[in-house]
């Protein structure tokens, strides 16, 4: 909020604060107004109405005032605030609402970075409140047409105040070092972060964009980090013997907002990298560490532990000093009694007995009822001899009343203290207890909706049957492979699919793709290297990246024809929870489907070779080579490949043969020689773009060949 306000303040915005606080005393250089009241409260209406705001932010994820230890009774009092501020905004009719998000309201492990459309995963009810914010804000602007933005904010970090809490990994990490001298970091984990400055700097460029293109964008760096990697870096900078715990366990988790959405809109650049953002956090600590850490913590000093250890002993030593101080006044105002006319009935010792039970309970009511007894012979001793003292049946009456008292009510203080720390403990406990049963239903919501899932996929499974087979059977021959991968997309309910065809024992090239991401990596791929995934393949089992390695896809599965691997098939954009035996199991069965199809298409085309080509060469007649290049030119205006189309100049009918003997040594297994317009010869590169169409013109030429790009096949 700060960094917000010096940001406006500094690009001459005149700011008015709305604290939600009603005795908030903070001052704040740059508020040319500041407004005490709650956000629940009716006067919002009026302070809109009177200031008229051109923009209206709401910290929202990051707002102080809501204190997330009692998550759910906070999570109403959060969206109460944020409905009667909406309310008051919407009466107005003016301005744009801006709405602070983060990561949080993402709690699934995703394998790709969470793009601004994938629905919300919340665990937790601060996550959920935050994500009903967003639908909130949302739900104004398509009923009401208020221009609200939401802002999602990835793992924001930067430096604290003295004092401050923060919850941001490298916080974490720095005062864990500052404590304990030691980081506990998982490999596994992984995320990305923004320092503080960068956030503000990218949420101001957008927030007074006048003519915004989307009304939700991810503020975020993209660059990918471990916590192992963070832990390095705070060992780094700390200077001092820091020790990393390896606590590198369990599956992978990865969370990383998408921020391209925002990049291509504004082309912003973090200017603090891990590296310097981690580095200022780290000296501030350090250079401040009597704010952040105990003096009893091991990563104090030695004399700040000293000193812990004397006020300890000194604050247990309280009460009996008290008690011994406080005795000499009682045992002045007792003798003073003795004789008087007003207070001699008076039992000062009784008072202070009875004092000490009710403040400090059994113990120092022991104490004080042994002292007053040594008052009260002492005192006897004025008058009598101390036999007569003894043997007065009086002086014990006395004792006796006095320790029964003071034994009973000193009782009674530390019966009732004793409760009320049980109470303590047992809500300490039942909260721990509804955290453990909320993880359980998340993950029981999770199941539950898997479930669901698959029992709506066994309901219309024979429709999808039917679907794929005839949708397949459908297209040419040459076309089986393209569309196959668009059914396994939809089947799959995934974005990024890719089939490979295996060109050997080593090698299987990329014959087709859904999207960027699909093709990560590469036109041809050595899948007997990848050793984790082939091993599984192999088995004809289905490969399941339960570690989330980047290199593998996280769901793979072979094709195979008399024992022979022919496509290897990859699935990259699901979700981790669909990373189950229901989904393998489904994909085992598109893929025998896809088989079925590609075997008997193949079949087709074998039959028809003698047909296809033209007499003792590889070269494709001119029907033939036509479909094929159609095919790939319709498949790659869907986007489903990428293809080249080269025409070989001065080449004659009768050179043909020697031609094509020459130019398939420069070739892949999976490009094609054909004859096109007016016989002339042409090459169809598969998976090629113009880049690499270019390198293969260059080989030719070495043959002694010309040919130029050619933009359409027919």
């Amino acid at each position: 909020m700060d960094a917000m306000i010096n940001k406006m303040s500094k690009s001459g915005h005149r700011v008015y604060l709305l604290t939600g606080k009603k005795d908030n005393r903070t001052s704040y250089k740059h508020v040319f107004e500041k407004y005490n009241f709650e956000y629940d409260t009716d006067s919002i209406e009026d302070i809109f109405k009177s200031i008229g705001p051109e923009l209206i932010i709401f910290m929202g994820a990051y707002d102080t005032n809501f204190d997330w230890q009692m998550a759910r009774k906070e999570s109403v009092r959060y969206s109460t605030a944020l409905t009667n501020i909406l309310s008051a905004y919407a009466v107005t009719g003016k301005g744009r609402f801006v709405y602070l998000s983060s990561h949080e309201v993402y709690s699934s492990v995703h394998g790709v970075d969470i793009t601004e459309d994938m629905p919300v995963e919340t665990q937790g009810f601060k996550a959920l409140a935050v994500a009903h914010g967003e639908e909130l804000c949302e739900s104004y602007r398509t009923t009401r047409g208020m221009d609200t933005l939401i802002l999602r904010f990835d793992h924001v970090y930067g430096v604290p105040r003295k004092r401050e809490k923060q919850e941001d990994p490298c916080f974490k990490m720095c005062l864990e070092a500052l404590r304990t001298g030691k980081i506990s970091a998982n490999s596994r984990n992984v995320f990305s972060m923004i320092f503080l400055k960068d956030a503000v700097e990218y949420a101001y460029k957008v927030i007074v964009d006048a003519r915004l293109s989307n009304h939700c964008y991810h503020i975020s760096s993209m660059e990918e980090i471990n916590e192992t990697q963070l832990a390095g870096m705070v060992q780094k900078y700390m200077g001092e013997k820091v020790e990393i715990t390896d606590n590198s366990v369990g599956e992978k988790h990865r969370l990383i907002l998408d921020g391209n959405r925002y990049q291509k809109e504004y082309h912003m650049k973090p200017f603090f990298q891990y590296d310097a953002g981690v580095q200022k956090v780290v000296q501030y600590m350090k250079r401040h560490r009597e704010h952040f850490i105990k003096e009893e913590d091991t990563g104090g000093s030695p004399w700040g532990r000293l000193l812990h250890s004397i006020r300890v002993i000194v604050r247990k030593l309280v009460p009996f000093i008290e008690n011994l101080i406080c005795f000499i006044p009682f045992f002045m105002l007792n003798n003073r009694a003795v004789g008087s006319e007003y207070f001699n009935r008076l039992d000062f010792y009784l008072l202070y007995v009875l004092l000490f039970a009710i403040v400090h309970g059994q113990q120092q009511a022991l104490i004080s009822a042994v002292l007053s007894v040594v008052g009260y012979c002492f005192r006897q001793t004025y008058e009598r001899t101390g036999f007569e003292v003894l043997m007065d049946y009086n002086t014990y009456v006395w004792i006796a009343q006095l320790f029964i008292l003071g034994m009973v009510v000193g009782y009674m203080k530390d019966q009732l203290h004793y409760i009320k720390e049980e109470d303590a403990e047992k809500v300490d406990y039942l909260h721990g207890k509804l955290d453990d049963i909320e993880d359980i239903n998340d993950s029981n919501i999770r199941m539950k909706q898997s479930f669901e899932m698959q029992v709506m996929n066994q309901k219309d499974s024979l429709g999808k049957v039917y679907e794929i087979t005839s949708r397949l059977d459908a297209y040419e021959p040459e076309e089986v492979l393209f569309y196959a991968a668009e059914m396994l997309s939809n089947l799959m309910d995934s974005e990024d699919v890719a089939i490979y065809t295996v060109a050997n024992r080593d090698y299987a090239r990329l014959f087709s793709a859904t999207s960027k991401e699909a093709r990560k990596l590469g036109s041809s791929i050595k899948y007997t290297g990848m050793e984790t995934m082939y091993g599984e393949l192999k088995e004809h089992r289905v490969y399941i990246n339960k570690t989330m390695e980047d290199q593998f896809p996280l769901m793979a599965s072979a094709v195979f024809a008399s024992d022979e691997m022919q496509l290897i098939l990859m699935i990259w954009g699901i979700p981790w929870q669909r990373m189950t035996l229901a989904e393998a199991n489904r994909l085992t069965v598109v893929g025998a489907l896809i088989q079925n199809t590609v075997v008997r298409a193949n079949r087709y085309l074998d039959a028809l070779r003698e047909q296809r080509y033209v007499e003792e060469t590889n070269v494709l007649d001119e029907e033939a080579f036509t479909h094929l290049a159609k095919a790939f030119f319709d498949a790659r205006q869907k986007g489903l490949t990428e293809c080249a189309l080269l025409e070989i100049k001065g080449v004659e009918e009768h050179n043909r043969k020697e031609a094509a003997r020459a130019l398939g040594t420069q070739m892949r297994q999976t490009d094609y020689l054909g004859v096109l317009r007016g016989n002339h010869l042409y090459v169809l590169l598969s998976n090629t773009d113009q880049e690499g169409a270019r390198s293969v013109i260059e080989r030719f030429q070495a043959q002694g060949y010309l040919s130029e790009i050619k933009g359409e096949a027919v």
